[in-house]
C-alpha cells in the first residue's frame, strides 16, 4: 500500500455523474437481507478473542456476543505490525484482503476485519472522517428507494437500533467540505466480514466498529484502495 493514491479508481466519473452515482450508492444493510447461513464447524477460538467479542449490555441498544463461528480468525482484532509512511491515526482499508488499518506510533497499526461494497458500488480514494456517531439515524438516498421500495417507510430515517444499517456507530467520510455518502460502520452479519455484500460501506463488527470509533479523531485521513 503506499501513501500516494489517486481519489478514485473510477475517477468519479466527473462532476454531476459522478455525485448521482454517490448518492444512489449511499449504505444498506446486505440487500436483500440475507438469512444466516448454516452453522460451520466451529474452530477453536483463544478464550480472549471470545471476552474481546462478548456481549456489550452497557450499550444503548444492547449487543449481543459475536458468533465466532461465522468469522474467519485472521479477521479478528489485533495489533500487528505495520510499517508505513502515513502518519498515525490514519485510516487504511484494504479492499483486496478485506481489512482495516488505524495507524498507530511506532510502526504498528490495529487491524479489523471488514465487509466491503459490491461490485458497481465501492469508494476509494482519500478523504478524511468528519465525525462520528453512536447509534446513528440511517436515511435511504431517494435513489436507493426506487430500487428497493421496501426502504419507502424509512424515506425520513430509519431509527437506531441492531437493525439498522449503520449498526452502533458511523465514520462519515468526507472528501473536502463534502460527503461522500459513505461510511464506516457496524453491522451483526457476522458472516460478511470478509465479503463484498454491502452498498457501498465498510462495515465492521459492532465490537470492532466501537473499539475504533472511540479512538479516530474527527479530520483524520482515511485511505480506501
Amino acid at each position: 500500500m503506499t501513501s500516494h493514491i489517486s481519489f478514485n479508481r473510477r475517477s468519479f466519473m466527473a462532476g454531476a455523474a459522478s455525485l448521482m452515482a454517490l448518492t444512489a450508492a449511499g449504505c444498506t444493510t446486505t440487500t436483500p437481507r440475507q438469512t444466516t447461513p448454516a452453522v460451520p464447524p466451529p474452530p477453536p477460538i483463544p478464550e480472549s478473542v471470545r471476552l474481546m467479542y462478548a456481549a456489550l449490555p452497557e450499550e444503548e441498544f444492547p449487543v449481543p456476543a459475536v458468533d465466532l463461528r461465522y468469522v474467519e480468525p485472521r479477521y479478528f482484532r489485533q495489533r500487528i505490525d505495520y510499517p508505513t509512511s502515513e502518519a498515525p491515526g490514519t485510516v487504511i482499508v484494504d479492499t483486496t484482503d478485506f481489512y482495516l488499518y488505524h495507524v498507530e506510533e511506532g510502526g504498528t497499526a490495529m487491524r479489523y476485519g471488514a465487509g466491503l461494497g459490491r461490485a458497481g458500488f465501492e469508494w476509494s480514494g482519500r478523504g478524511h472522517i468528519a465525525y462520528t456517531r453512536k447509534w446513528p439515524v440511517w436515511t435511504p438516498p431517494s435513489e436507493m428507494i426506487d430500487r428497493q421500495p421496501e426502504l419507502e417507510k424509512w424515506r425520513r430515517g430509519q431509527p437506531p437500533g441492531l437493525d439498522n444499517p449503520l449498526g452502533a456507530r458511523a465514520l462519515y467520510i468526507h472528501e473536502g467540505q463534502r460527503d461522500t455518502i459513505y461510511r464506516v460502520h457496524g453491522t451483526g452479519e457476522a458472516w460478511t466480514i470478509g465479503h463484498a455484500v454491502s452498498s457501498g460501506c465498510v462495515r465492521l463488527l459492532h465490537h470492532d466498529v466501537i473499539h475504533l470509533a472511540d479512538r479516530v479523531r474527527p479530520g483524520s485521513t482515511i485511505i480506501v484502495s
